[in-house]
C-alpha cells in the first residue's frame, strides 16, 4: 500500500520558532466549526485526560519523558527520506540544543495549546494489538523502504495491514472503518465515527493516526480497554473561578475541590484506537505555507499554514535559485507543496514544490492556496471542452428542438435572483385560473441538453461537481458560455428549459402535475430587492425606471401580481411544511461589499433573509420533492436523491443535558418539535434574537451533513428521509448550471418521459454520488475560508471593532462568543501563567467562568464578572501581526458602562 507520511516529535521542537517568527511568517489557518464542518461531535466541548489516579498520571508522565528521549535519539533521523538527498543527514548535538532552548523561551500561545503540538515528540508509538490475522511482518511496501540502510531505524509508525487482514478484520468486527476527523484547534486529537454512529471512537496523537490525514476513509484497530482515555465532559459539570484577572488576562488560579476525577458522574470511558491502513486518501494532500533554510541540508523545510497537515522535507532543487542565499527574502512568501511520500520511519513527509503562490495576507495569494488546499479546478477549461460548445453563435434554438417541447413563451415568466447573478438557472410563473385556482410554475435551465453524457466538457463537470462560491468571485463549474449565456435563463431571450407544472389551490393544495421539456421567454430580471419591494408595497403602482428591462408584452402590474400571488401561495406552503414538522436552522451569514477595482472590502452586513428569499426557496424545495418521487417511481434502483440522516442520539442526549441546566425549554426528539422550540421566544428583551442566534448554533452541531445517495444502495427505504425538510424523498433539480448533481436527475427525467433506454447503472450514480458529497463539503468550507478571509482584511483596515458579543460555549480556560453585530465566532483565551490547573466540580450545575479584574484604581474592590451561556459581554475585534488574522479581546466590564 502506498504510504503517507506524518510529522515528528521534534517537529515542533524545531518548527515552534517563537510567537515573533511565526507571526511574521503567517499563522497557520485555524478553521472554524460549522454545521458540514470537520468538528462535528462536539469534541470541543469535552477535555480527554487519562484515567483518574495521581498515580497513573506519574506513570504516564514518565512513560512521555521516556519517549521523548526515544524520540530525541531519533533526531539524526529527522530528515530520512527526503527527496534528491545524494546522503543521509544528521542534526548536530548543537541543534538538538537549540531545539531543546526553542521549547524553553516559547511558552505556548493559548492555554489550548499547552499540549504538544503535532509532530512535538510526545506521541509515542502505540503497539497496537495484533489482530489474529494481523501480520508480523511489515507490508511489502515497509519492506522496500527498509532497504539500503534503513531497516535499522526505529519506526514512527505501524506498519499498514494488508487489505486481506482488513476485510477479515471488518468482516469479523474486529477494526473499524470511518472518515477521520481531526480537530483543527486541538489537532493531537482525532476521531472517526463508531459503526452504530452513536459515539466517536478517539484517536490520541498522531503515531495513533499513522500518516492519515483529514477526511481520509481509514480503517482504526480499538486498542485495549486498558488503553482508552476518560472523557470527562467538564463545561456542563464544572464551576471555574478565576481570580486576579488583569486588563491582561494576567494571572488565573482555581480553587480545586479533594475529590478524584472518577466520582463525577459524567466521566466516562472513551474508545481509542489506532489507524492500521489508509483505504482511500481523500485530503489533496498539497497544503499553502512557508519555506525555511536548513544551512548544509539539500532540502528546505516546509510548514504549512493548517496545524492538521505534517511538515514537509522538499529539495532544494524546487525552492527559488537565489533561496540558500537569500532565505530572508522568502521569509513572508507563500509556496504550495505536494505530499509525495510519507515513510514509516520518518516524522517528516516529503514533498515537492508546486506553486509559489506570492506574499502571505494578500488576498489573491492567499485565495489561490485555498483552492489548491481544498482540490478546487480553478484552471481555465481546455480546447477539448471549449470544441464541445455550440460554434454558431449567437446560438438559436434548432427548429427541430423546438417541436419537441411545450413552448412557454407567451407566458408572464421571470427569475429572482441576487442583484449580481449571472447564472440564472431557475424561472417562475403564477397565473390564475378562471375557477379560482392557479397554475404555477418552475422552470430550470435545460443544462443536460448542451453537456452530452461522455464527452469532455461532461468529463470536466463531473469531475468539478459544483461551483465554488468565493467573496469576489467564482469558480464555474461550467465554462461561462454555458453559465452566463446559453443556459442561463435571461431575459427577452429564447431558453431551453425543464419545466414542473402544478394547478394548486390558494391554501397550497396540488390538484395536478406536469413534467416536460419547455421553452420560455423571461420577461425580466427581478432581484430580490425587487420582489421584496413589490411584496411589501402590494397597491404600489411600479414604473418602467423602477425596474429593469420588462418585455413590453407583459405590463409590470401583471408581473407585480404574479409575485403577489406566488408569496401568498408560498406562505401558506412554508406554514404546512412547519406545522407538518420541518425545521429550518438559520445561521448568520456575513456579507461584503467590494471595491469594485480594487475588490478590496470596503464593508461587511449581516445578510437579510426576506419574504423574498422565502418565497423562491418554498418553489424550488416544491420541484425537487415532486422530481424526487417522479425518478424514484421510474427508476426505484437508479434515482439519486438527497437524504439527511438524523442528528447524532449522543449529542443531542448532551444538548437536551446543558439545555435544561441553563433552564431553556426545548425539545429535542423531532426536527418538527425542534423547529417550534427554537421559535418559541428566549425572553422578549432586545436580545432574544440574538439568544436565538447561540442555540441555533447549540442545535447546529449534532446535525449531520445531507448526502447524495443512488436508491439502489440503501436497501431500508427509512433511510431515505430528509430529516430536517421532514419529507420521505428529496433530491437536487433546480440548480444544474452549477450542480452535476442536477445534471444526473435532469438526465433521468429526461429518460423517463421519453422512450430513451437510461444507461447510467447503479454503480455509476452512486459513485458520482459520492464524489458530490466530496466535492459539496470541500466548496462549502472554501467559501467559510473565503469570508474568513476578507473578513481578516476589514477588521485590519477598519479596525479595531468593537460589539457587543453573546456567550455560546464555556471551556475550562476559555470561551466562545457570537460577535452580534458582525455574525462570526470567536474564541477568547483566558491565559495561564501560574500553577498547575484544577477543575472544580460542581455535578448538575453550569458551568461558569467568574472573573476577577484587577481595579484601575488599587482602593476600590475587584469588578466581578461571570461567563456563562447567553452572558452579554463587549469585545474589541484586532488585527493580529499575523496576515489576515484578528482576535476577540474581552474588554473590562466596567469600561462598558462609561
Amino acid at each position: 500500500m502506498e504510504k503517507l507520511n506524518s510529522r515528528s516529535a521534534h517537529q515542533d521542537g524545531e518548527r515552534r520558532q517563537g510567537v515573533t517568527d511565526r507571526q511574521r511568517r503567517g499563522q497557520r489557518r485555524d478553521t472554524t466549526t460549522s454545521q458540514d464542518g470537520d468538528i462535528e461531535s462536539g469534541e470541543e466541548l469535552s477535555s480527554l485526560i487519562p484515567i483518574d489516579s495521581n498515580k497513573h498520571q506519574k506513570q504516564q508522565q514518565k512513560k512521555n519523558k521516556d519517549s521523548n528521549r526515544d524520540v530525541a535519539s531519533k533526531e539524526t533521523s529527522l530528515f530520512v527520506g527526503r527527496p534528491q538527498s545524494p546522503k543521509k543527514a544528521g542534526t548536530s548535538g548543537q541543534e538538538q540544543e537549540k531545539a531543546k532552548k526553542f521549547k524553553k523561551k516559547n511558552p505556548p500561545k493559548h492555554p489550548e495549546e499547552e499540549k504538544p503540538r503535532e509532530g512535538t515528540g510526545v506521541d509515542t508509538p502505540v503497539s497496537r494489538p495484533k489482530s489474529p490475522h494481523a501480520s508480523a511482518t511489515n507490508s511489502p511496501a515497509d519492506k522496500s523502504k527498509n532497504k539500503g540502510g534503513r531497516g535499522s531505524k526505529k519506526q514512527v509508525f505501524e506498519s499498514y495491514m494488508t487489505s486481506e487482514e482488513v476485510s477479515h478484520g471488518l468482516k469479523r468486527g474486529e477494526l473499524i472503518q470511518g472518515q477521520l476527523r481531526i480537530n483543527p484547534k486541538k489537532y493531537h486529537e482525532a476521531f472517526i465515527p463508531s459503526p452504530d454512529d452513536t459515539r466517536d471512537i478517539f484517536l490520541d496523537g498522531i503515531v495513533a493516526r499513522n500518516r492519515a490525514l483529514n477526511g481520509d476513509i481509514v480503517v482504526v484497530q480499538v486498542l485495549p480497554q486498558e488503553q482508552w482515555k476518560v472523557n470527562y465532559t467538564h463545561p456542563s459539570l464544572c464551576k471555574l473561578h478565576v481570580l486576579n484577572f488583569g486588563t491582561n488576562f494576567s494571572e488565573l488560579c482555581y480553587y480545586n475541590r479533594d475529590e478524584p476525577i472518577s466520582k463525577f458522574q459524567k466521566s466516562t470511558l472513551t474508545d481509542t484506537g489506532t489507524v492500521v491502513y489508509i483505504v482511500e486518501k481523500k485530503h489533496s494532500r498539497a497544503a499553502t505555507g512557508f519555506l525555511k533554510f536548513l544551512p548544509e541540508k539539500p532540502f528546505a523545510m516546509f510548514s504549512p499554514m493548517d496545524h492538521r497537515v505534517p511538515r514537509i522535507n522538499v529539495p532544494l532543487v524546487d525552492c527559488p535559485e537565489d533561496f540558500s542565499s537569500r532565505p530572508g527574502d522568502y521569509t513572508n512568501t507563500l509556496f504550495i507543496c505536494r505530499i509525495t511520500n510519507w515513510a514509516a520511519d520518518s516524522n517528516f513527509a516529503e514533498g515537492r514544490l508546486a506553486k509559489t503562490l506570492g506574499q502571505a495576507g494578500e488576498i489573491e495569494p492567499e485565495t489561490e492556496g485555498i483552492l489548491t488546499e481544498y482540490d478546487v479546478d480553478f484552471s481555465e477549461f481546455s480546447d477539448e471542452v471549449l470544441d464541445c460548445l455550440p460554434k454558431n453563435l449567437p446560438w438559436t434554438i434548432p427548429p427541430e428542438e423546438m417541436s419537441k417541447r411545450r413552448d412557454l413563451r407567451k407566458e408572464c415568466i421571470f427569475t429572482i435572483d441576487p442583484a449580481t447573478a449571472r447564472d440564472l438557472d431557475d424561472a417562475l410563473s403564477c397565473k390564475q385560473l378562471p375557477d379560482g385556482n392557479f397554475e404555477v410554475g418552475v422552470h430550470i435551465a435545460d443544462v443536460s441538453y448542451f453537456v452530452e453524457e461522455g464527452n469532455a466538457l461532461d468529463a470536466i463537470a463531473s469531475q468539478r461537481a459544483t461551483s465554488v462560491y468565493l467573496v469576489q468571485k467564482v469558480i464555474p463549474m461550467l465554462p461561462r458560455l454555458l453559465c452566463e449565456e446559453l443556459c442561463s435563463l435571461n431575459p427577452l431571450t429564447d431558453r431551453l428549459t425543464f419545466s414542473v407544472i402544478w394547478k394548486i389551490t390558494p391554501e397550497g393544495k396540488i390538484l395536478s402535475e406536469w413534467f416536460g421539456r419547455s421553452v420560455i421567454r423571461s420577461c425580466v430580471k427581478l432581484s430580490y430587492d425587487h420582489a421584496q419591494s413589490m411584496i411589501e408595497d402590494p397597491e404600489k403602482m411600479f414604473s418602467a425606471e423602477e425596474l429593469p428591462p420588462v418585455d413590453p408584452v407583459h405590463p409590470i402590474d401583471e408581473i407585480h401580481q404574479a409575485v403577489l400571488n406566488l408569496h401568498s401561495i408560498a406562505k401558506n406552503l412554508r406554514a404546512q411544511r412547519f406545522s407538518g414538522g420541518a425545521l429550518r436552522l438559520d445561521q448568520l451569514k456575513l456579507s461584503f461589499t467590494l471595491d469594485k477595482e480594487t475588490m478590496m472590502p470596503q464593508g461587511c452586513y449581516i445578510y437579510q433573509y426576506r419574504d423574498s428569499n422565502k418565497l423562491v426557496e418554498e418553489f424550488m424545495l416544491l420541484a425537487n420533492i415532486a422530481t424526487a418521487h417522479h425518478i424514484h417511481r421510474k427508476f426505484p434502483e437508479l434515482a439519486l436523491l438527497r437524504r439527511h440522516p438524523p442528528p447524532k442520539a449522543k449529542m443531542v442526549d448532551e444538548l437536551q443535558e446543558l439545555c435544561d441546566q441553563l433552564g431553556i425549554k426545548i425539545d429535542l426528539s423531532s426536527a418538527g418539535t425542534l423547529h417550534k422550540s427554537l421559535n418559541t421566544a428566549l425572553g422578549d428583551d432586545k436580545y432574544s434574537s440574538a439568544r436565538k442566534e447561540v442555540l441555533t448554533h447549540m442545535c447546529s452541531r449534532p446535525m449531520q451533513m445531507a448526502l447524495y445517495f443512488c436508491t439502489g444502495v440503501l436497501k431500508n427505504e427509512q433511510l431515505f428521509k430528509h430529516y430536517a425538510l421532514n419529507v420521505p424523498l428529496y433530491t437536487h433539480f433546480t440548480s444544474p448550471i452549477r450542480r452535476y448533481a442536477d445534471i444526473i436527475v435532469h438526465r433521468l427525467l429526461a429518460s423517463s418521459l421519453s422512450a430513451k433506454e437510461q444507461r447510467l447503472s447503479t454503480k455509476e450514480v452512486e459513485k458520482q454520488a459520492s464524489h458530490c458529497n466530496d466535492k459539496k463539503t470541500m466548496s462549502k468550507r472554501v467559501q467559510e475560508l473565503s469570508s474568513e478571509l476578507f473578513f481578516g482584511v476589514f477588521v485590519k483596515e477598519c479596525g479595531p471593532l468593537d460589539s457587543e458579543a453573546m456567550v455560546m460555549g464555556v471551556l475550562d480556560q476559555s470561551f466562545d462568543v457570537l460577535v452580534l453585530r458582525y455574525g462570526v465566532q470567536k474564541r477568547i483565551y483566558c491565559k495561564v501563567s501560574c500553577g498547575s490547573l484544577h477543575l472544580q466540580g460542581t455535578v448538575g450545575k453550569k458551568s461558569e467562568l467568574t472573573l476577577l479584574w484587577t481595579p484601575e484604581d488599587l482602593e476600590e474592590p475587584p469588578t466581578e464578572q461571570v461567563i456563562s451561556v447567553f452572558t452579554l459581554v463587549e469585545v474589541q475585534l484586532k488585527a493580529d501581526n499575523a496576515p489576515m488574522k484578528y482576535s476577540a479581546v474581552l474588554k473590562r466590564p466596567d469600561s462598558n458602562e462609561s
